[in-house]
């Protein structure tokens, strides 16, 4: 049996799960349009584990999204992740974001694309087929009319996440399916975190750091 405690903050849904065998107890999320990841992050935490009746100490593992997505949010994530594991004595487990985005979506044949919003027209995305294996690594990329075009040309394609919106706009393709309102949610985490931790599938806790993709600029505040 285990017993993970997950934890996305990779965009602005702060969103904690605890999990036993892979399937959710219990979830907290806050899918507002704002970052609230510090005031609400541990209070949530404290709830989910309330409300599963599981003391922290019972925890087996702190599970974490580990990116691409906002820099702040990831940064926040990953260090409350590794003062739980620090503090319990627990191993760390680093969950692709975008893999747990592309599990909220249930098809039987196409392929999937999540989406995380970056600066101006660029997106954070991956390719995923029906059965959410990734058969494109992930990339920071512009988005333009012939964007995933060798994709779309094969059968339908469903866009998932907050880069969504953007990409509706400069993608016509015909077999474009755009899945809206959804963010990662810690959710989608418990069955990944569940197999790598029976893989011992674990991260170096003092040394692990978010996947950012690419690198962060601080932008000037206007006058």
């Amino acid at each position: 049996m285990s017993l993970i405690l997950n934890i996305e903050t990779a965009t602005t849904n702060c969103s904690v799960a605890v999990a036993k065998n892979g399937k959710t107890l219990a979830l907290k999320e806050d899918y507002s349009q704002g970052f609230s990841h510090a005031e609400r992050l541990h209070l949530y935490i404290d709830e989910v584990l309330k409300e599963a009746g599981i003391d922290s100490k019972l925890l087996d593992a702190i599970a974490v999204s580990k990116g691409p997505g906002s820099y702040t949010g990831l940064r926040i994530g990953v260090s409350s992740a590794k003062g739980l594991c620090f503090a319990l004595n627990k191993p760390l487990i680093s969950v692709n974001t975008l893999k747990s985005l592309a599990m909220q979506v249930h098809i039987s044949e196409g392929l999937i694309i999540p989406m995380l919003d970056a600066r101006r027209m660029e997106v954070y995305s991956a390719v995923f087929d029906a059965s959410n294996t990734q058969i494109r690594e992930t990339q920071a990329e512009i988005l333009d009319e012939n964007s995933f075009t060798e994709y779309l040309n094969q059968g339908k394609v469903y866009f998932i996440g907050n880069g969504v919106e953007k990409s509706k706009t400069i993608i016509k393709h015909e077999n474009a399916v755009f899945v809206d309102g959804k963010l990662p949610s810690a959710n989608e985490m418990s069955l990944i975190s569940y197999d790598k931790y029976q893989k011992s599938d674990t991260e170096d806790v003092a040394y692990f750091e978010p996947y950012y993709l690419k690198d962060f600029v601080a932008i000037k505040p206007k006058n």
